[in-house]
């Protein structure tokens, strides 16, 4: 049942927070009285916790490492469950048919982490390019023996061509700084943007750009969209940056390519199997990798933290969320 149909308005709710939220994320939840279940952990509910734990509750705030799977969600249906709010911009990790199907409502987050991800995905721009990652390692294992005009050779970020692949408030935001360093910027998305430098063919736009970063949400079509194909209309020099989610890179295969140098470098925020990451990938040079640290600033992680609560808040009031998920 949409939110603007349910009959909530529920004065007195019991909600699940799957996991630790930063100080004051809580508060409109608090500030509308309901009752907050917290485990306290900082890692995700197994299915068998969180299949006993939302059949006691209303509402739960919860992250992308929780599977909301659809017997989770059958089984808070079956009880009382109304509305699952989650701490992220994706929801892939939320059966949102099976939701739809329940009457459960879903929101997320977006915008309030846009800026921090595109300076995340900045940085992994100008670190791929530079090779950071191998310079430093060579530096604390001792294997620097002083600067030579061959060593540590990058590539130039300022007056190369940017391709972005998705072209939403992120990437919006990538582009944006990419100007600042005097970059060509191209992008693809599924539709045509009718904006300047848009792309129509995705391996066209693969084969044009020095530098491709990646700003799709996952679902099938965007599965493994970039693989070995992909990869092989790419450049020699060129790199590739993720900050979208892992499963829309097929890892095994740009491992490959990295290994045979058939692309530059890649700078990769996030993997296919979470926390696992491809051991092709950790032995492979010429690649950065952080550990999904997008969105990982003090303001930035406490406003997503807010914001998931407060449309949980707003969908058992009966009021209309700032971001459902529809």
């Amino acid at each position: 049942m949409p939110y603007d149909q349910a009959p909530y308005g529920l004065e007195m709710a019991t909600v699940l927070i799957t996991q630790r939220l930063l100080e004051g994320s809580l508060e409109p939840l608090e500030t509308d009285g309901h009752e907050l279940i917290q485990p306290g952990q900082s890692g995700p509910m197994s299915e068998d916790e969180l299949l006993d734990a939302v059949r006691r509750v209303d509402g739960v705030v919860c992250t992308l490492t929780d599977r909301i799977t659809a017997a989770v969600l059958e089984a808070g249906a079956r009880e009382r469950l109304k509305v699952v709010g989650t701490a992220s911009v994706g929801f892939d990790h939320i059966d949102v048919a099976a939701a739809k199907r329940l009457g459960v409502a879903v929101c997320n987050t977006p915008g309030v982490l846009d800026e921090s991800t595109a300076d995340l995905a900045f940085f992994l721009i100008l670190a791929a390019a530079r090779r950071t990652s191998d310079s430093e390692a060579d530096l604390r294992a001792g294997a620097w023996t002083g600067p030579t005009l061959a060593g540590h050779l990058g590539v130039d970020v300022h007056g190369a061509t940017l391709g972005l692949v998705g072209f939403g408030r992120i990437a919006r935001q990538v582009a944006r700084r990419a100007e600042g360093f005097g970059m060509r910027v191209l992008h693809h998305s599924r539709r045509d943007t009718g904006e300047a430098g848009y792309v129509g063919v995705l391996e066209d736009l693969l084969a044009l750009a020095d530098i491709v970063s990646l700003h799709v949400p996952l679902d099938t079509s965007t599965r493994h969209l970039i693989g070995p194909a992909q990869l092989a209309a790419m450049r020699p020099s060129s790199i590739l940056v993720n900050t979208a989610r892992g499963p829309v890179v097929d890892e095994a295969a740009l491992a490959d390519a990295l290994e045979a140098g058939r692309i530059f470098g890649a700078g990769l925020d996030v993997y296919e199997n979470e926390p696992a990451v491809d051991p092709g990938l950790l032995a492979a040079r010429h690649v950065t990798l952080l550990p999904h640290v997008g969105s990982a600033t003090l303001a930035t992680r406490k406003a997503i933290g807010r914001l998931a609560c407060q449309g949980v808040a707003d969908l058992l009031a009966g009021r209309a969320p700032g971001a459902p998920v529809t």
